[in-house]
């Protein structure tokens, strides 16, 4: 229950000092709040990026809301199709022959055949225990011209096993059969926005010769089924992973994951791990380091005291962020994240030990709907739900990162940074995108 006291609302539950947060889980689960900030993207937006394929949720209405606005928004609706579970399938329990017949009539009434169609099904199946086999089976014999990936819309299996988010970017490679794998093909596997060509990870890539294959930068569903001939899979993006390690046991593609890092010894690792297994020489970075160093001083001595906000949507290494950011005098005084990365527990215990001023705040608590979100003071907020939950107008706006990887992205960071600290931006205006940076809806 809410409470006012002294004219503020209570914020215990929904923030909590980095001293005495959990790791890493420093919040309880409880009734959710979803902010208006919302560029970070979906499922649709992920399953946008199979090229000419069309997607087909089935699910009650109210589920189908956010889906179906996620596509008109994006103006896709043309490639997204919808079947309404009602109360009547689960009495006659024909709910099977609800998704073979509706899928079904989708296709037939499409102007094009689809290469690929996606069929999302939801929590209600898995509840009533649907024979999906017995559908997916059928739709194959119905439609041998289409693949069917078989995909999930269930956020009540979010707190374990894989999440939607995940699962989707497995099924979406499902869809590639296996073919004779082609020397010196790469694939970059399951990220949501590329990754820029001035990094040091394609830099290395060039110089070793590689073809070079990333779902976001496929035009054709060709171009996209040729990503099966690639000999290495790189992962950089955490929920990646699972459909690499699926990939592995299908076609036998080996895998590296060299996760977006801003520890120049593990951005150096990342390299030297790529090198071996192009079988090249490992550079060496000292002037790459020395440029980050500069330009991160430069934005220190710009900021000042000025304080910063951090949120997880803006990059998968938000207590990494915050760690870099402080080392070079930066003042991080907010990080917004519901549940810390795991792979970010030694940032943690450095923050812990550094900067015990740090407050961690939860972006989903019931009660951040409620609490201020205006600010007398300049913020500098590094991602949309930062800005908005600090209510500053001072942001970098960036979503996963925003494809900036290594040396290279550390010094574009802080250019930012600058930027933002010396620019205002729209901030009502940009963060009700939905999909920030899908290339359908821009």
């Amino acid at each position: 229950m809410l409470k006012r006291i002294n004219g503020k609302e209570d914020d215990s539950g929904a923030r909590v000092n980095i001293c005495e947060a959990n790791f890493p889980a420093p919040f309880k689960s409880g009734l959710e709040y979803g902010s208006p900030a919302r560029g970070a993207w979906n499922i649709v937006h992920t399953a946008m990026l199979v090229p000419d394929g069309h997607q087909i949720y089935i699910c009650a209405a109210g589920c189908l809301r956010g889906v179906v606005l996620t596509a008109a928004e994006m103006k896709a609706e043309h490639r997204f199709s919808s079947i309404s579970v009602r109360e009547n399938n689960f009495i006659k329990g024909d709910m099977e022959e609800l998704i073979i017949n509706g899928v079904s009539d989708v296709i037939e009434r499409l102007p094009v055949r689809p290469p690929a169609v996606l069929v999302y099904t939801s929590c209600v199946h898995h509840f009533i225990g649907c024979d999906l086999g017995l559908v997916y089976r059928q739709l194959r014999e119905r439609y041998p011209d289409i693949d069917f990936a078989r995909c999930y819309m269930d956020p009540t299996m979010r707190k374990r096993g894989l999440n939607p988010d995940e699962e989707t970017r497995v099924s979406i490679f499902q869809l590639l059969k296996p073919r004779s794998f082609e020397k010196h093909h790469i694939n970059i596997v399951g990220n949501d926005l590329s990754i820029d060509e001035s990094s040091e990870l394609h830099k290395m890539l060039r110089a070793a010769n590689c073809k070079v294959s990333d779902l976001t930068l496929c035009k054709t569903y060709e171009e996209f089924q040729e990503m099966a001939s690639a000999e290495l899979n790189i992962v950089t993006y955490p929920p990646a992973r699972a459909a690499a390690k699926d990939l592995k046991k299908r076609l036998g593609q080996e895998w590296l994951y060299l996760p977006l890092s801003y520890k120049y010894a593990e951005i150096e690792s990342n390299m030297k791990k790529l090198a071996e297994a192009l079988n090249i020489e490992a550079p060496s970075y000292p002037n790459e380091i020395e440029k980050c160093e500069s330009a991160l001083r430069r934005a220190a001595e710009l900021l000042g005291d000025t304080p910063i906000a951090i949120d997880y949507s803006a990059t998968p290494r938000p207590v990494g962020l915050a760690r870099l950011l402080s080392e070079y005098g930066m003042r991080v005084e907010r990080i917004y994240l519901d549940a810390f990365n795991g792979e970010e527990k030694e940032d943690f215990k450095w923050l812990r030990e550094n900067c015990p001023h740090i407050d961690i705040y939860a972006t989903v608590n019931v009660k951040m709907r409620f609490l201020e979100r205006s600010t007398d003071r300049k913020i500098v907020a590094i991602g949309q739900k930062a800005a908005y939950f600090t209510g500053t107008e001072y942001f970098v706006n960036m979503i996963e990162g925003g494809g900036m990887y290594g040396f290279d992205g550390i010094c574009k960071l802080a250019e930012m940074i600058e930027d933002a600290y010396m620019n205002t931006k729209d901030v009502r205006n940009i963060i009700q995108i939905k999909g920030w940076g899908c290339g359908v809806c821009s």
